[in-house]
């Protein structure tokens, strides 16, 4: 049961919202804007008011030698109560693989504890934070739980919120760029106060719609962080020569290195660096398996006082990506989507009785699976040109037989689409997804000749205003291997309008330098995270944002930097979307949102911005039949939903 209360002087429009498991169409997401959260999530348990808490029989040790406080002291006065359908009993160990590293990251994604989450409704409920009151928009109130405690033990308070604003985030040395673009309306940042020891407040001038879901996302600012263990790397705290030794120690160069270093709210590969999610890692790098243990001062517990999560720890393997469908199948992993393709699902479904798993096959919420990204702000002045000219974008799409690849690949259960919402949303129309879509080599090969690549060499293939062969090399992020299968495909096609494409895999991270250089003319990754994106919802992967954005990464930098860095658009059609942007945030009503909307997507179609080829692909989710509460059905994406996030994984628990 979720609580509303409603401030004063605040509207509340609320809309349906999605009920994920049934899938229903009619989403409209809640204006979270305009209303006060209430401080509970789930209905608190008589066992739990009369505090019967349920200790985690693997910290009893801890807690009979004094190593650790009972749970009563350890938990917030009002710990956030979970209403478990199936609720389970503490123990066990989760394993799941990982292609680096790095990727342990993503542990903090399916943790998903944040101030505030996405609830299977894509509802905004409180989380870490008690209760969050929003006023006209614009003023956000965050009060903290009572007695709420970092992974070491150590009180969560207002001040690990004033540490970042202060410390990190105004500070010149750390942030020279200025606060994060959702802490920044019009170019003014918020201002920030500091009520009392549990509570904060953020104000704008203007509505600031951005803040919230940004909090929720899966990668959120992490607007607070732990200021007791921070301050030593801080040359405004920490005596000047232990931080001099701290640099040295660490190898890093400055004071401002070592605290980039140290700071890892998100990454997890500081060990000492205290959390506020449900595991916590334990293993240093380098190492081909990462424990993470349960955080003993976690928030949540279920409607029994059990204290969650239930599992003792994940365990995260570290193993080739193109080992992990293999590995899987023979029962290596008793979770596990990330690097599974849908091709993999007939070998997975063979294993299943063998191994002990289940194969499920969960919806995803992607505008395409699979989109190509030409980038406008690549740096070579005929490729640049080219990407500018909408007849080229135009002609690159209709030279693609997405219902081959449909039925090559996905054996015809995608949908040919282009990269936008998807007939879930309450936005989608037919021609967002077919404009300049369909299979038309002779319209793109009459596009080429107007455009004047007239010209061609011996082989037939098309030569630029330069004398150059019309050559596209497309990078992707080597990770992916389903990306791969499908530029392959592509390329016939495009042979047939005279392009020769070409494949360059990379690491995410290069191919995403690449286009942020201009080095690289086309890129290919997912398409847009939200397809089920409502009029209430930012449009924010429609509009120039992030520098991230591989078709416009100097624009997306000026959004973010507000102008200090990047490049402000320079083409009509981006200087209309940042326009609609504009006009939708400064909107409180939801019609005219709506209407804005269109006006994004039917410019994002017919600019052809990016290319995408299908979406809805089902995604294989491997479940070992030891481990509960993991829905049959479910919804896979990013954001919003953090992949299992949204269906708290603290709340799954292990057959013993």
């Amino acid at each position: 049961m979720i609580v509303l209360r409603v401030a004063a002087s605040a509207r509340v429009s609320l809309e349906p919202a999605l009920h994920v498991r049934s899938w229903v169409a009619r989403v409209r997401m809640l204006t979270v804007a305009l209303v006060v959260l209430s401080a509970c999530f789930g209905a608190t348990n008589s066992a739990v008011r009369a505090g019967e808490l349920v200790e985690p029989p693997a910290l009893a040790e801890e807690v009979a030698a004094g190593r650790l406080p009972p749970l009563a002291e350890r938990l917030p006065a009002q710990p956030m109560v979970m209403n478990v359908a199936d609720a389970g009993r503490h123990g066990g160990s989760l394993r799941m693989l990982f292609a680096r590293a790095k990727d342990i990251r993503i542990v903090t994604v399916y943790s998903y504890a944040r101030l505030v989450r996405y609830n299977e409704d894509l509802e905004i409920v409180p989380d870490i934070a008690e209760a969050v009151e929003v006023e006209e928009g614009r003023s956000f109130t965050i009060r903290i739980r009572a007695g709420h405690k970092w992974s070491d033990g150590q009180p969560f308070t207002s001040e690990d919120f004033r540490y970042y604003w202060e410390d990190m985030a105004t500070n010149a040395v750390i942030s020279p760029l200025g606060p994060e673009s959702m802490l920044v309306v019009d170019g003014k940042p918020a201002t920030f106060e500091v009520i009392d020891e549990r509570t904060v407040r953020y104000t704008w001038e203007k509505p600031n719609p951005y803040f919230l879901p940004a909090l929720a996302a899966p990668r959120p600012p992490f607007i607070y962080r732990p200021a007791h263990y921070l301050r030593q790397f801080h040359e405004r705290y920490a005596p000047a020569d232990r931080l001099a030794a701290l640099v040295a120690e660490h190898s890093q160069r400055d004071w401002r290195a070592l605290h980039y270093f140290m700071d890892k709210p998100y990454t997890a590969d500081n060990i000492a660096f205290p959390s506020l999610q449900p595991w916590v890692n334990t293993t240093n790098s380098p190492s081909e398996r990462f424990i993470f243990k349960r955080n003993p001062y976690f928030h949540r517990v279920d409607q029994n006082g059990r204290q969650l999560p239930y599992l003792d720890q994940l365990v995260a393997g570290i193993t080739s990506g193109d080992l992990i469908p293999a590995k899987v199948g023979t029962g290596d992993a008793d979770l596990q989507a990330r690097g599974l393709e849908f091709k993999n699902y007939t070998f997975l479904k063979n294993g299943e009785d063998r191994n002990g798993y289940d194969v499920r096959l969960w919806r995803t919420a992607q505008g395409a699976r699979v989109a190509l990204f030409p980038n406008l702000h690549v740096s070579d002045p005929v490729q640049r040109t080219l990407a500018r000219d909408v007849r080229f974008r135009r002609a690159l799409s209709l030279a693609i037989d997405r219902g081959e690849i449909n039925q090559t690949l996905f054996f015809g259960l995608a949908e040919e689409s282009n990269n936008t919402v998807i007939p879930d949303s309450p936005l989608f129309k037919d021609e967002y997804q077919s404009s300049w879509a369909t299979y038309d080599i002779d319209e793109a090969n009459r596009l080429l000749d107007e455009i004047g690549l007239v010209q061609r060499d011996g082989e037939g293939y098309r030569l630029m205003s330069d004398g150059r062969r019309l050559e596209i090399i497309v990078e992707t992020a080597g990770e992916d291997q389903e990306q791969t299968d499908v530029l392959q495909l592509v390329r016939d096609t495009w042979r047939k309008a005279g392009i020769a494409l070409f494949i360059k895999p990379s690491r995410r991270e290069v191919m995403r330098d690449h286009a942020k250089s201009g080095t690289a003319w086309v890129t290919i990754f997912y398409g847009i995270d939200n397809g089920l994106a409502g009029p209430d919802t930012a449009p924010i992967e429609f509009v120039p944002t992030s520098e991230d954005q591989l078709q416009w990464p100097l624009w997306g930098r000026y959004y973010e930097t507000a102008g200090k860095s990047g490049e402000a658009p320079d083409m009509p059609e981006g200087q209309k979307l940042a326009m609609l942007h504009e006009r939708w945030a400064s909107s409180l009503d939801s019609d005219e949102r709506e209407t804005i909307w269109h006006d994004i997507l039917a410019t994002h179609a017919e600019n052809v911005f990016t290319i995408g080829v299908v979406c809805r692909v089902p995604q294989p989710v491997v479940v070992s039949r030891k481990l509960h509460n993991v829905p049959e059905d479910g919804i896979y994406s990013w954001d919003p939903g953090a992949h299992f996030g949204l269906y708290s994984p603290d709340t799954f628990w292990m057959d013993q």
